[in-house]
């Protein structure tokens, strides 16, 4: 549910365009009730991964860069954002939602949507999106896909470049603020890198201290916020209060580059190491179950399918050569 930069871990590259042709914008499918959970709250569940070491297969490839991939449960398609090379003065990535109907098709949703890390709302009706063309956190009605503003800013000053996000079913969101994809535009975070949460339109600073936190995801039970800092390669834990106010801090677990991540129905993680190519999977004390591998470059993942075990891995090399991957595993993925 998880995000990017100019091209981001401390590098720069010099990329063409995308060779693959997107088909124009298209109307939503017509929404109805939104699917009952794929995690039932009496739900039993065995090990996650068929084996130790999974191999991803490739759906599509030919994208310039994927991130934030997220399912929509009542149209069966899967969002996930295309980013371009940073253009103009300002040094800031275009981007576009794309939707991915399985098994092969993809068509440009939302065109200029200016997003990185994606999530669908609970209620089924909204894509939220750390947009960082404009440095907020905006909304995206999943109708019309008219765009309203989430979070525009913290006491008074814009954020770096809002990257990945997760809500929660109460509405609280969460999400992160890198500088990878400021630009050349002026540092307004007194250069902190932080996570932020925002309540009923109350914007709240969780950690200001994680250098480059990327990916970001919520338990199922929503007492857990799992934070990854790229910067440190390191993944940091929350404990989430009632009022979704956050506090003592832990390190969950010590990974390369961690970058996108999320969690199935029993907890476990799924978090992308953008360097390794690699989806480490963790329980939720922290023990490391196995990988799944994607090629180059792996940004993020997300469930989906119709049994929601379908994992989606967005990976590859920045320039045409990004893809879309699946596998297939033992336990559905969290809806949020």
């Amino acid at each position: 549910m998880a995000h990017r930069r100019t091209p981001r871990h401390r590098r720069t590259w010099t990329v063409t365009a995308a060779a693959i042709v997107i088909a124009g914008v298209v109307t939503p499918a017509a929404s109805g009730a939104t699917p009952a959970s794929p995690c039932p709250p009496d739900g039993t569940y065995g090990p996650p991964l068929p084996s130790q070491a999974v191999t991803s297969q490739l759906i599509r490839s030919g994208f310039n860069f994927l991130e934030g991939p997220t399912w929509d449960r009542r149209t069966g398609t899967l969002l996930l954002s295309n980013m371009q090379n940073a253009t103009g003065p300002q040094g800031v990535q275009p981007s576009a939602v794309l939707r991915y109907t399985p098994p092969a098709t993809f068509e440009t949703f939302i065109a200029a949507s200016g997003s990185n890390g994606l999530a669908i709302t609970a209620d089924g009706t909204r894509v939220l999106a750390a947009t960082h063309d404009n440095r907020t956190v905006s909304a995206y009605n999943l109708s019309d896909r008219s765009r309203t503003t989430v979070a525009a800013g913290y006491l008074g000053r814009a954020f770096n470049s809002p990257n990945d996000l997760t809500t929660g079913r109460d509405g609280t969101t969460y999400f992160t603020d890198p500088n990878y994809q400021r630009g050349n535009r002026a540092d307004e975070q007194g250069g902190r890198t932080g996570v932020f949460r925002v309540r009923d339109g109350v914007v709240s600073l969780v950690d200001d201290s994680l250098p480059q936190p990327n990916g970001v995801v919520l338990s199922p039970d929503g007492k857990t916020l799992y934070v990854g800092a790229t910067g440190a390669n390191v993944i940091m834990k929350y404990t989430v209060f009632p009022d979704g106010s956050t506090g003592n801090r832990t390190t969950f677990a010590n990974m390369r580059t961690p970058d996108g991540a999320t969690v199935d129905c029993a907890g476990n993680l799924y978090w992308a190491s953008y360097d390794e190519g690699l989806v480490h999977v963790f329980s939720p004390s922290g023990a490391q179950l196995g990988t799944i591998s994607a090629g180059r470059n792996t940004t993020n993942a997300a469930f989906g399918g119709p049994d929601g075990r379908t994992l989606y891995l967005t990976s590859g090399v920045s320039g045409g050569g990004f893809g879309l991957y699946q596998t297939h595993l033992n336990v559905p993925g969290n809806p949020y």
